[in-house]
């Protein structure tokens, strides 16, 4: 139990791997943490990360909505309403230390709970069948994301509604688990897409109660085209093996 927890793992990620080896409650371990009889003490169990509300800068003037028509937090909501085999996809940034350029743009499906993250030199839109994100100025340009180069409809882009990154929470928490190995204020200029990978398969690799103990991995396998894991290098860390600490990049 003590070299699971200080690893960073979870209380539920480490019962979901050893059900049959643990014989008390989730209450009698964090008991026993209390009382020391195991070498993990409580400083060792992951603490919630708290997030402030972001503010960002915009390229276009509050005046100008026009990107934002027809496709608000309402029209995403009948859109998925009439649309119910949708993959919905959240789609965000993380940023690094205040002043540094690199960043992180997520995306995390609903339906599985599996997200992807690509470094980026600096905060230009990328590229999935519906996503809904937020207003910040790299994802403003509608008309690039949602059409290939050959005009072709590639996905449909939806906005939250101004200040409500709440309406896409799913991904928001989900960052929760950046932050474990990237504390605020850590700077992403030293990595690369190679540790970018590392540390994304460890998260999606965490089993989780919502999922019923499975891990994000696990269930988008069952449901995602297996074409995309392939293509994205994404891969299960044994169960055991993964870590959410600072040392995982280190």
């Amino acid at each position: 139990m003590s070299p699971l927890l200080k690893k960073g793992q979870s209380i539920a990620h480490i019962y979901a791997s050893h059900a049959d080896e643990i014989a008390c409650s989730r209450r009698t371990i964090y008991s026993y943490i209390d009382r020391g009889i195991f070498q993990a003490r409580n400083i060792d169990l992951r603490r919630k990360v708290v997030y402030k509300q972001r503010k960002r800068k915009t390229t276009t003037s509050l005046k100008d909505r026009s990107f934002r028509k027809d496709r608000g937090y309402k029209e995403f909501l009948e859109y998925i309403a009439a649309n119910k085999s949708v993959y919905v996809v959240e789609m965000d940034t993380v940023e690094g230390a205040k002043g540094t350029s690199p960043c992180f743009l997520t995306m995390f499906f609903r339906n599985c709970s599996l997200m992807l993250m690509f470094l980026l030199e600096e905060q230009t839109q990328k590229l999935f069948e519906v996503i809904l994100t937020d207003n910040g100025h790299e994802f403003q340009d509608r008309q690039s994301l949602e059409y290939s180069k050959n005009d072709e409809v590639r996905t449909r882009i939806y906005y939250c509604d101004p200040n409500r990154s709440d309406q896409k929470g799913a991904l928001e928490k989900n960052h929760e688990y950046i932050r474990y190995v990237l504390p605020k204020g850590t700077s992403f200029e030293k990595m690369t897409d190679k540790t970018t990978l590392l540390l994304l398969n460890h998260i999606n690799s965490e089993k989780r109660d919502s999922l019923n103990g499975h891990s994000p991995y696990e269930v988008s396998r069952l449901l995602l085209d297996n074409r995309l894991h392939k293509a994205l290098g994404l891969a299960e860390i044994p169960a055991d093996e993964v870590t959410l600490i600072p040392a995982l990049i280190k």
